[in-house]
């Protein structure tokens, strides 16, 4: 009798927990047990201290005041202590932009009707006619090969950037700039960097972070009207200058340093700022014609107040400006954009070119951080997708072109899980982007997940082009025209490390922003303890408690079910799949909870447990966004393999995330404990299937539009007098005679054609009926492409030694 008492009580508390009733649960728990104590053979003492424990716990926890006197004050103090310290400037980046759906996967519980009513809307007209007007027209006049040879874009290029606005993207209208959305910027950096990556930089960075965007949500009414419409026109020429010797990651160490004082100019006192630093990796610096300026603000004359250590500081400094030295380059990875060092001594600059004049200073820190989680949304993700539709559309033509022992290399298993992992990484990294730049469009700044787009996205970049180079094997390692992949493969560490370094952003800031602004306790408990305010932290505290072992068992429950039991709505591929995202998204919470409260502020330093948080946390957005894709698109029936490989791949990477940290907690009792509370039954997720994959090569390859589906953002030339419109007209010709191929080999199989030497069998074929002649010349024609498109290029010694990049 005891023991069924003690099995119902658990099962109670469990289902209260799961249910999210934490005070209820241990209380019915209690109160079973009690009874089950007074009717059965159990000894009074056991039902005594039933009583007794369940008493106290009542007392705790229903009465308020006792509970914030006994034990809330107690742990709000141990609480103070072990918080890690933080700094100003910590703080700021912290604080910086708005949490968005990162909420709801630390919830354990996402809101799915919340995201299938978010509204991913296209372009408007005259951004798709600028996309295809414009922007085509500049892809097809830059000849990448040419700008790697001749170090940088045609003259003619520059200039019709500059007079189709370009650079003026985001600036608004009323100011002379396109005024497009983030989507439509972000179109416009995909198919431009599908083309040339030189091309895409220049046109990039002039709309991300830097003057433009500064000046839109700080800068003056004076500053904004001066240089927002030069910026838009391309009479001024931006470059924002942030990264030193001693700065790069730890940006906010900037050694550059302003001091306040005051200067003759033109015979009148001027007060101003007296500036000197030392600048690098500045790109656009060597043709730049105002430099936006980031550095530490000193007043030690107490000129404008009583603080003599201002902070971090932006200003906007025209190239003339005495004391600027500028024009140097840097050469990044051979890849011909403009990319330099910039210094300045001694120069003297007034308040007024402080952006936001006087109020702006000290707020350069804010500034930055908060344009940052915007603009890291749009620009590399997009780059990164750009390559990797280019990647995958010439990889697919290329696997049907090329033949080896007499079919096309894309039908050996080994390169199809290849084109495999080539094509299903780019479905999900688009449908990532997408998501992000809508986000952005409806207002918000996501911080966390600008982070997340940003690393994974040019990491997955990574893996499709290091798969792709695989694939085409010596084709892609020679250079020259006709190599379609090698220097965007140059740019790839470019990438990786602007706008945030990876390895940074995925061990120190995903993971440690995303917790402290997206977690539903963890923000008000932090700021109960910054306020001393008892009544909020005993709120936040014991609501964290709650929440976490409710959502323990709901981790549990979810890992025995695989999340069958959790109710979703949608398209029945679709609905599985919000299943067990919700369910990762509780295993994913319970980990991080368990983490922040067992490790305290020792988690800050465990950068390899959190970026295997990170890990997590990133997958599980990406494959949300997959989700959202696939329903958005019509829950089409020939879009389900897109879906699942890529989802498949997700939960491979968020259950190597878990099991990872919790083989290698810290604690080792609880490690062991997350690990069979989550996988009880063992690891589930193994990766997308072969049958999957030989599916996903085939649409990588052509078959149901996939290659179509997959690429139709970038630009495609038609020239066949270039590589890509000639492997194109090899690619169309090829599949063309697809059903005749196929006839011929089954003429062999059947023995019409048996012992006639492979080269020989288009002839034989014709001469024995089973194609015509008109056929056979077909054969011809298309073979004829092909070899032509397999073909790399050579030098003579004298051209070998004049080849640059």
């Amino acid at each position: 009798m005891l023991l069924i008492t003690v099995l119902l009580a658990i099962l109670v508390m469990a289902t209260l927990l799961y249910a999210g009733h934490g005070y209820w649960a241990w209380v019915c728990a209690l109160l079973i047990l009690i009874a089950g104590g007074h009717f059965s053979d159990a000894p009074t003492v056991f039902t005594g201290w039933a009583i007794i424990f369940s008493a106290v716990l009542s007392a705790l926890f229903g009465i308020h005041q006792l509970r914030r006197g006994v034990l809330t004050s107690s742990l709000m103090r141990i609480v103070k202590r072990s918080l890690p310290t933080m700094s100003e400037t910590e703080q700021t980046a912290v604080d910086a932009g708005t949490v968005w759906w990162d909420s709801e996967l630390f919830s354990g519980r996402p809101d799915w009707e919340r995201l299938e009513k978010f509204d991913v809307s296209g372009l408007t007209k005259e951004e798709q006619d600028f996309l295809d007007g414009p922007v085509e027209e500049i892809c097809r006049k830059t000849d990448d090969w040419k700008v790697a040879q001749d170090r940088d874009l045609p003259a003619e290029i520059w200039q019709e950037l500059k007079d189709q606005k370009f650079f003026g993207m985001i600036i608004p209208k009323e100011y002379g700039g396109l005024g497009f959305s983030a989507q439509a910027h972000s179109d416009v950096i995909l198919k431009l960097s599908s083309r040339s990556l030189p091309l895409s930089v220049v046109v990039m960075v002039p709309n991300s972070l830097g003057p433009a965007e500064l000046l839109l949500h700080y800068g003056t009414e004076e500053q904004k009207d001066h240089y927002l419409p030069r910026l838009a026109r391309g009479e001024e020429m931006p470059c924002f200058a942030l990264t030193e010797p001693k700065a790069g990651s730890d940006a906010a160490s900037i050694q550059s340093y302003g001091v306040v004082c005051k200067s003759k100019i033109d015979g009148e006192m001027v007060l101003g700022i007296r500036l000197n630093w030392r600048k690098r990796y500045i790109t656009l610096a060597p043709v730049a014609t105002v430099i936006g300026l980031a550095f530490k603000l000193h007043d030690p004359a107490g000129l404008l107040g009583d603080k003599e250590d201002l902070g971090i500081t932006c200003a906007l400094i025209p190239r003339e400006t005495k004391g600027v030295k500028i024009g140097k380059r840097h050469d990044p990875m051979g890849i011909p954009f403009p990319n330099g060092p910039i210094e300045g001594k001694d120069v003297f600059i007034p308040l007024d070119w402080i952006i936001g004049g006087q109020e702006g200073v000290g707020q350069g820190w804010r500034m930055l951080m908060e344009s940052l989680a915007a603009g890291r949304s749009v620009s590399l993700p997009s780059l990164s997708l750009g390559a990797s539709q280019l990647a995958t559309r010439v990889t697919g033509a290329y696997a049907t072109v090329r033949r080896q022992f007499g079919v096309p290399i894309g039908k050996f298993e080994g390169v199809a899980e290849r084109l495999a992992r080539i094509g299903g990484l780019t479905y999900g990294m688009d449908a990532a982007r997408k998501l992000t730049c809508a986000a952005v469009d409806a207002g918000e700044r996501p911080s966390v997940l600008s982070a997340i787009a940003k690393a994974y996205l040019t990491e997955n970049m990574r893996l499709v082009f290091l798969d792709a180079m695989d694939v085409l094997g010596g084709a892609a390692i020679c250079r020259g025209p006709k190599n379609l992949l090698s220097r965007a493969y140059d740019g790839l560490p470019i990438a990786i490390t602007v706008e945030g370094a990876n390895i940074l952003t995925r061990s120190m800031i995903i993971f440690g922003q995303g917790s402290i602004r997206g977690h539903p306790f963890v923000p008000n408990e932090l700021e109960a303890v910054a306020q001393n305010d008892l009544i909020a932290f005993d709120e936040a505290f014991w609501g964290h408690i709650n929440f976490t072992l409710g959502n323990a068992v709901r981790a549990a429950v979810d890992g025995i079910t695989g999340g069958r039991l959790i109710r979703v709505e949608g398209n029945p591929v679709a609905k599985r799949h919000k299943q067990l995202l919700t369910r990762y998204s509780s295993a994913f919470v319970m980990v991080a909870d368990f983490s922040m409260l067992a490790l305290g502020s020792s988690l800050k330093r465990r950068e390899s447990l959190s970026g295997r948080l990170a890990d997590a946390l990133s997958w599980l957005y990406l494959a949300t966004a997959a989700v959202k894709r696939f329903e958005d698109e019509g829950s089409l029936e020939d879009d389900e393999i897109y879906l699942d490989w890529f989802c498949a791949y997700a939960y491979q990477q968020i259950e190597q995330a878990l099991i990872t940290i919790t083989h290698n907690y810290p604690i080792g009792f609880l490690g062991l404990s997350l690990r069979l509370k989550l996988f009880f039954l063992g690891r589930s997720a193994h990766g997308p299937s072969d049958k999957q994959s030989l599916e996903l090569a085939r649409r990588v390859m052509g078959e149901k539009e996939g290659r179509e589906r997959l690429t139709s953002d970038i630009a495609i030339p038609r020239n066949t007098h270039e590589a890509m419109g000639a492997l194109e007209e090899a690619y169309y010709k090829v599949i063309e005679i697809a059903p005749i191929d196929e006839r011929i080999r089954a003429a062999r199989k059947a023995g019409i054609l048996h012992g006639v030497e492979r080269d020989d069998l288009p002839r034989v074929a014709q001469e024995r009926g089973v194609i015509t002649e008109d056929e056979h010349l077909l054969i011809q024609e298309a073979q004829k492409l092909a070899d032509a498109v397999v073909e790399v290029d050579d030098y003579t010694a004298a051209a070998y030694k004049k080849l640059k990049g």
